[in-house]
């Protein structure tokens, strides 16, 4: 029977952060990994806000992170009859996003952690939480293997098992999870140039169009530019107002209406080749739904980060920053608990003090701006003033903090691409 000081479940974006610290500090640290390496069954993209670059632990912009491109501005679309109607767009001088996609970008990460000294076990499922009591003691593995720990530090993600068995939380709500098709093109670095520049665009249309999901009741049409490659999504909630939603067939019908307007048919569409299609599921709104929110986040030798905690981002949809910040204090508490020998959820409570003093957590998650596009169904002039204070607001706010700064200080705390 192995025994460590630290668990880490899960090698995505938050788990090798948090084992990273751990084993930096000197604890004995295991991640466990259910696939075959970090990332192998996440083949999406995505783009990780700046913030998190600037926020979050510096080895991470200091270490040459698997970045795709960089992302200066926003740019969103209204669509009518198949014709952008409205454009809107905001670029700063700094980047606002960098893309990446999430296999390399996990792989490395975890392979940061390893450099530190944690262990990492792939090809194996944490099955079951070992209990003592009312305390949690480490996991039972998928071969029947005891794996014991001081603190298990849960980075599991949506599906949240093992906290479940921990008797901390419940099943996420299906109207707070997301179902999302997420397309991935081959595209020449100079077509990227030439449709894109240096924007990642939203594309928003009303109800009526079926282009996307009803207003607020999902992610509208993303376009996210990579070096040489083109990632698109649309989603839609599983459950809306008791009602459960035929989502997977209502979301081929957005892309096929999406697939037939101008601007893809004749702009985008020729130059872009399909390599890959996937399903994905994604938490988003848990921040607003009280029965989720209010659920504990640490207990008895267990702390639960990034989405696993309910820490997906309402605002921006990104929830990898905030997997970094949880994952970071994460470590902290386990840290001085294990130091202390008092592994107890009044001790382990201290995260929770700090992820809710954090400047960019809780802001985050209980960020109304995206759902309130529900009040929108049928205004489209609300739907263009929502729209527009969902993503340039923020990037209003930071164009006065920024233009203080000097380009080479500002430098410090983003990554080069």
């Amino acid at each position: 029977m192995e025994k460590y000081d630290v668990i880490v479940i899960g090698a995505g974006f938050g788990g090798p952060v948090a084992a990273k610290k751990c084993a930096d500090a000197g604890l004995r640290t295991l991640i466990v990994e259910r696939s075959q390496m970090p990332g192998e069954k996440v083949v999406s993209g995505t783009y990780i806000p700046a913030q998190g670059f600037m926020l979050g632990p510096t080895w991470i912009r200091e270490g040459n992170p698997p970045l795709e491109r960089a992302a200066y501005g926003v740019k969103i679309h209204f669509i009518k009859g198949g014709e952008i109607y409205l454009s809107l767009g905001m670029t700063l001088p700094t980047p606002i996003a960098y893309g990446a996609y999430c296999r390399p970008m996990c792989t490395w990460l975890a392979e940061q952690a390893v450099k530190a000294g944690a262990e990492l076990k792939t090809s194996t499922t944490a099955a079951d939480v070992i209990k003592e009591g009312d305390y949690i003691k480490g996991i039972v593995t998928d071969e029947g293997e005891e794996l014991r720990s001081e603190v298990l530090i849960d980075s599991e993600g949506l599906q949240n098992l093992l906290a479940i068995k921990a008797g901390i939380r419940k099943k996420y709500i299906p109207e707070a999870i997301e179902l999302c098709l997420e397309y991935d093109f081959e595209m020449a670095s100079a077509d990227i140039e030439d449709i894109f520049a240096h924007h990642i665009e939203f594309h928003f249309a009303m109800p009526e169009e079926k282009i996307i999901a009803p207003l607020g009741q999902g992610s509208v049409v993303y376009l996210f530019p990579y070096r040489n490659s083109l990632h698109t999504c649309i989603g839609q909630f599983l459950k809306h107002e008791g009602k459960v939603v035929d989502t997977s067939k209502l979301i081929e019908t957005y892309y096929e209406n999406y697939f037939n307007t101008r601007r893809w048919k004749e702009v985008i569409g020729p130059k872009a080749k399909l390599r890959a299609k996937m399903w994905d599921t994604c938490p988003l709104y848990v921040g607003l739904f009280p029965e989720m929110h209010e659920m504990a986040r640490c207990g008895n030798g267990i702390i639960l980060i990034g989405d696993a905690a309910g820490f997906e981002d309402t605002a921006s949809g990104a929830g990898i920053p905030n997997a970094w910040y949880s994952a970071d204090l994460a470590a902290d508490v386990a840290i001085e608990a294990v130091k202390a020998e008092d592994t107890s959820a009044a001790f382990l409570q201290k995260y929770d003090e700090l992820w809710m003093a954090h400047p960019a957590i809780l802001p985050s998650i209980t960020y109304s701006g995206r759902r309130n596009l529900l009040k929108a169904q049928q205004d489209e002039s609300l739907m263009v003033r929502l729209a527009w204070e969902q993503y340039f607001g923020p990037l209003s706010n930071a164009v006065p903090a920024l233009s203080q700064m000097k380009p080479e200080d500002l430098a410090a705390f983003l990554p080069r691409v």
